[in-house]
């Protein structure tokens, strides 16, 4: 069994806040973005994908959020109620914000790009008094993003959230989320996420996330240890390092590591990986399996992710990352 418990009698399993936008993926791989011509347009934003990726594993979903009043901000309702997560609390701006988009270049596999159009953002504008309390008490667990602390009112909405979170015992986890031309400094991003941080259940990000939040820390060796004892001196049950390639490291209070062996993938990008392995993990603990059983479910529905040409839209089923899974230990996929 995990390290860590859910509570019960709550109408949803799991609810997300944060990020709307667009993804614009390029058509035309192995090339620049100066030589791409067309796009596929799809829903983004990591909170969205994750939680696109836990309501097609099954799990009852809602999201909060704020969309633009425009045509944009209306596919990402559209596409969000069609995969079935309750929208009763993504709000509609008013302002005339507009619809982050983040434009993507696949030169190779393992050469990837994203350019982002971040100015006056719909998403940022969500504020805290539109932040619906009993649709959180009413969750088993609330993910927060770390894009969405970068700036106010959002900034304010999502600690508001934790609040709530707190208040009514709904499991938090955190996923850093970082993007620094999000934000104003460095010093800054450190700031937010450590508050964010100290009231969070789960915490996932990769080592480089880790280490924008240690801005004022003295782990000049990068440890991943050091690094996550800190958080169980606060709410912390688990902390999830990413190494890439390098696997991945789960720690929890009683001092031990755990990890898990990945599987081969036929690569065609590598973003999307981060946010599928989060639902897939997310599904896995809520679903009593071990930290390690839950932590390969993770990788394979990473696996399948980066293996398509979207993210959202390849976010798998349970079905779909068992069948990988049972591939890859027959030894059918293999990596590229």
């Amino acid at each position: 069994m995990s390290t860590i418990s859910f509570p019960t009698g709550r109408k949803f399993d799991f609810t997300a806040i944060g990020r709307l936008c667009i993804d614009l993926n390029a058509n035309e791989i192995n090339r620049p973005m100066e030589q791409t011509m067309t796009f596929t347009k799809y829903v983004g934003g990591s909170p969205a994908n994750i939680a696109i990726g836990m309501s097609r594993l099954g799990n009852k979903t809602a999201f909060i959020g704020k969309i633009a009043d425009d045509q944009m901000g209306r596919f990402i309702q559209g596409y969000l109620e069609n995969e079935g997560i309750d929208t009763s609390n993504v709000v509609t701006d008013k302002t005339g914000a507009v619809t982050g988009l983040a434009f993507t270049e696949i030169k190779s596999p393992s050469e990837c790009s994203i350019l982002m159009y971040r100015d006056n953002v719909a998403d940022l504008l969500l504020h805290p008094l539109e932040v619906n309390e009993s649709l959180i008490a009413d969750s088993k667990a609330l993910l927060i993003s770390g894009t969405a602390l970068a700036s106010s009112p959002s900034r304010e909405a999502v600690l508001l959230s934790l609040d709530y979170a707190r208040k009514h015992g709904t499991t938090v986890i955190f996923d850093i989320d970082y993007r620094p031309y999000t934000w104003v400094s460095p010093e800054e991003t450190a700031v937010y996420y450590n508050l964010a941080a100290e009231k969070s259940d789960i915490i996932i990000g990769t080592r480089e996330e880790f280490d924008s939040m240690e801005r004022f820390e003295n782990n000049v060796e990068h440890s991943d240890r050091y690094t996550a004892t800190k958080w169980f001196d606060y709410s912390a049950k688990i902390v999830i390092i990413k190494h890439g390639k390098g696997g991945s490291i789960a720690y929890t209070p009683d001092g031990s590591e755990h990890r898990a062996k990945s599987y081969p993938a036929k690569v065609v990008k590598t973003f999307g990986a981060g946010d599928s392995y989060a639902a897939g993990f997310i599904y896995g603990i809520m679903s009593g399996l071990t930290l390690e059983k839950s932590m390969e479910f993770g990788s394979a529905a990473a696996c399948i992710v980066i293996s398509s040409h979207s993210c959202s839209d390849a976010m798998p089923t349970v079905e779909q990352v068992k069948d990988y899974i049972e591939r890859c230990n027959r030894g059918e996929i293999t990596a590229n």
